[in-house]
């Protein structure tokens, strides 16, 4: 596997990889809750690859978009959020994540 050059954007909010622009996670989430969201994001992507049925499926693209969305990488920007919305947004997918054992 080759290794591809990522780059920031001068703002901070945006990766390029291979010239396709991607949201950056939020900054400012503490470490460990962006070692939760990332074990989970790790998790749900495995079962996307081995799901056995369409419904399986299904359930682990949801943990994906919801660990992406509490990372910030998906949903409303985080630039344009105030840290109260941001704290509710990596706790609210947290949790929902928690809950369902992924």
């Amino acid at each position: 596997m080759t290794r591809r050059e990522v780059e920031h954007t001068d703002d901070g909010r945006w990766l390029v990889v291979d010239g396709r622009r991607w949201r950056a996670a939020d900054p400012s989430l503490p470490d460990d809750v962006r070692a939760r969201l990332l074990s989970h994001l790790g998790r749900a992507r495995s079962a996307v690859r081995t799901g056995a049925d369409p419904a399986a499926v299904r359930a682990a693209r949801d943990r994906v978009q919801l660990a992406k969305t509490g990372l910030g990488e998906r949903g409303p920007a985080w630039w344009e959020q105030d840290d109260e919305a941001r704290h509710a947004r990596w706790e609210a997918a947290l949790a929902a994540l928690d809950a369902t054992g992924g």
